[in-house]
């Protein structure tokens, strides 16, 4: 065999070897944590498993769907939503857990536009449940140019969600 058909082959079975080992880039949390979700989760065949679309039901997945089935907190997700509706939206993925708006020009801010991106990182409700990151551009010479924004306006905004998802938790809480 020549040199580089064997550095080929030793290539591709690092690449095997490495895509198959234990270890994860992401730390055990609520998603990989198999001790929350049970051990029939996450399987492609079996009795609980998903093939080709077609799988049985946990009373995980009966809870998702009486809920409205998201991948991440529901007082979370309603509350970002609720929080930054006064901006237009331009992308929601509930499953993933990313809320982008469009940019918007404040009523008596001429020349000055904020958009905003926010994740929210888990099935649980907590502080740091969620991430929001702001961006501001002011008009200069016909051109949209991006500027600092300050580093308080996005914790003041995760602080507003956190409270009005406390909110419907209460409110949900109480109705039952």
């Amino acid at each position: 065999m020549s040199k580089p058909v064997i550095l080929a082959a030793l290539l591709s079975a690092t690449l095997l070897v490495t895509a198959c080992s234990k270890s994860r880039a992401v730390g055990d949390d609520e998603y990989n944590d198999y001790r929350t979700r049970g051990p029939e989760r996450g399987k492609l065949g079996g009795e609980q498993g998903l093939v080709l679309g077609i799988g049985g039901k946990t009373s995980a997945d009966a809870a998702d769907q009486a809920g409205g089935a998201l991948g991440v907190n529901a007082y979370l997700w309603r509350a970002t939503l609720d929080t930054l509706s006064f901006m237009p939206l331009v992308s929601a993925d509930p499953f993933g857990g990313v809320i982008i708006t469009d940019w918007y020009s404040p009523p008596g801010a001429q020349g000055e536009r904020f958009k905003a991106t926010a994740y929210i990182l888990g099935r649980q409700l907590r502080t740091d449940g969620i991430r929001i990151t702001v961006f501001r551009q002011i008009e200069q010479g016909g051109r949209w140019v991006d500027q600092a924004v300050s580093p308080s306006t996005s914790g003041e905004i995760e602080d507003k969600v956190l409270a009005r998802a406390r909110e419907l938790r209460s409110q949900t809480a109480a109705k039952s």
